[in-house]
């Protein structure tokens, strides 16, 4: 079966979102129309203070969630905001349903996982017939990633720091491949 919903797991700090970047770069260069949302670690004085939320196509930031925050689930030491999480990471992941070729979701995580919204939002995309390319959390145990990980259409690369720089070809020939109808294995 051709794999359309291509994730990418691993450690923190192996690359994850650099990959994913990488593959969304190649793939908009290639003419295709890329949507969703990303996460970006935020740094003040050398140490992380949380995470900005990205709409991909309008390039619309928000946080995802930061140490000063005052209300929110907490995660650690950060603190989630919903309301940006919601009107920022779930809507772009729908609007890209909607209106793009490819949709991004980094991350589907302990914290993104707070939100319904954003759990329908991934739903949707993942039932869109449209390839999704996303990050997972790697040890986390949840019934919206475990659904994931079981459909026969989906594929888990696990990204390393040796094998960083070779998926970006890797996914990219997937997405061509499945474009162009061809099985990929």
């Amino acid at each position: 079966m051709r794999k359309k919903l291509l994730f990418l797991t691993g450690a923190p700090g192996t690359g994850k979102t650099t990959v994913l970047l990488k593959v969304a770069d190649a793939l908009k260069s290639k003419g295709y129309r890329i949507g969703g949302m990303i996460t970006r670690e935020v740094r003040s004085c050398g140490s992380r203070v949380g995470f900005q939320i990205i709409d991909v196509e309008s390039s619309r930031q928000g946080w995802l969630a930061h140490v000063n925050l005052k209300t929110g689930p907490k995660v650690g030491r950060y603190r989630v905001n919903l309301e940006d999480l919601n009107s920022i990471g779930a809507a772009a992941i729908l609007k890209a349903v909607k209106g793009s070729d490819i949709i991004l979701i980094d991350e589907i995580g302990p914290m993104e996982l707070f939100s319904e919204k954003f759990k329908e939002a991934v739903r949707k995309a993942v039932e869109s017939g449209k390839i999704v390319i996303g990050t997972v959390h790697w040890r986390m145990k949840d019934a919206t990633i475990e659904e994931i990980k079981q459909r026969e259409d989906a594929e888990i690369h696990v990204v390393t720091r040796e094998n960083r720089d070779k998926l970006p070809k890797i996914i990219i020939a997937q997405v061509s491949n499945f474009k162009e109808g061809h099985v990929t294995v």
